[in-house]
């Protein structure tokens, strides 16, 4: 019984401390997002409107934008808007970059979720395998698999795979995120297709929402996948030389229990970690990945925002990715403490 509430004691103490530390990480990323996009000559307005509206017009903006003050004030403006979960208006449109960030934001939930899902079935399946038959031929092809995947350029493979399963065999669609009969009778409750079709009992419908997500999330998530094979064989390995592992073989534990029971939970440990840290390389290869399939999420919106030089827009969506990241790194951090207890001591 003490040993119980001493171990939920100091996760607690270890929660406390993470939770502390969480306003310094999202305090130092957001400074970062402020500081670079005020790298660039000139301001926003300018850049975004400059060959639109005359110097008065562009002088009215800038001062009702707040961007004819000192930096220090613009950056203090800044910080308050952001407590409050204002990230400012677009200059293209208009529009509260919060509204956008609702509108976009769930097609990019949605392929990253889909993407992780991908990325840990062929990653660990792949990565345990390998491990556990060392120098085999099935060895052989999970580490050339991952090295090759991880290396290849996400705009490469999802071109191939458009090529190869949308435009020869034309089995997946290659664009969009449903089909525009089928996008426009979505009831949308919570915004994310594969669950609203559900919802609503229309299986047409999420078959085909499922069939636009298949290349996207296969393309995204094989790149993630190529880590996470690596990770799982070096630690399925490690574990198998332990004296733990070797004492279960010598009590006579079947060779797949030994595998699986003792070697691979010790060998997911590392992963999670792992799992958080590529969480941010999701939604930069989110990114990339829905302008190859004209997803209609925030990576495709942050592109349209850069092409416009709509600046504001652009530090709004990004700071919101900042602290999504942000947030699951303590979530992950959370969920490390709780399977190792070694971590929180």
């Amino acid at each position: 019984m003490a040993a119980v509430t001493s171990s939920a004691t100091s996760l607690r103490r270890y929660a406390l401390t993470r939770l502390a530390l969480l306003l310094p990480m999202a305090w130092i990323l957001m400074t970062l997002v402020f500081l670079l996009m005020r790298v660039a000559p000139g301001d926003p307005i300018s850049a975004a409107l400059g060959g639109r509206l005359t110097q008065e017009e562009l002088a009215t903006r800038r001062a009702a934008a707040g961007f004819d003050r000192p930096l220090i004030f613009q950056y203090l403006e800044y910080l308050g808007d952001v407590v409050r979960l204002d990230f400012g208006r677009t200059l293209v449109d208009n529009r509260p970059v919060t509204s956008v960030i609702a509108d976009h934001g769930t097609a990019t939930l949605e392929l990253t979720l889909a993407a992780m899902l991908v990325a840990v079935v062929v990653g660990i399946g792949i990565g345990l395998l390998a491990g556990r038959f060392r120098d085999s031929p099935i060895d052989l092809f999970g580490r050339l698999f991952g090295i090759v995947i991880y290396a290849a350029p996400i705009f490469f493979l999802g071109f191939l795979a458009q090529l190869i399963f949308g435009v020869w065999f034309h089995w997946l669609p290659v664009s969009g995120r449903a089909s525009p009969l089928v996008a426009n009778q979505i009831d949308q409750v919570t915004h994310l297709f594969l669950i609203d079709t559900l919802l609503a009992g229309d299986w047409d419908a999420f078959v085909d929402v499922a069939r636009h997500l298949v290349l996207p999330a296969i393309t995204l998530g094989l790149v993630i996948g190529g880590v996470f094979i690596r990770v799982v064989r070096v630690n399925v390995i490690q574990t198998l030389r332990g004296d733990y592992v070797e004492a279960a073989r010598a009590r006579g534990v079947p060779e797949r229990q030994v595998v699986f029971r003792h070697a691979f939970k010790n060998a997911l440990v590392p992963v999670i970690t792992i799992m958080g840290l590529q969480f941010a390389l999701l939604l930069s290869g989110a990114v990339l990945t829905e302008q190859t399939y004209n997803w209609p999420g925030l990576g495709s919106q942050l592109i349209r925002y850069l092409n416009n030089r709509d600046y504001i827009a652009v530090q709004g969506i990004i700071t919101f990715f900042a602290l999504i990241v942000v947030l699951v790194s303590l979530l992950i951090d959370l969920i490390n403490a709780w399977v190792d207890p070694r971590i929180r001591y």
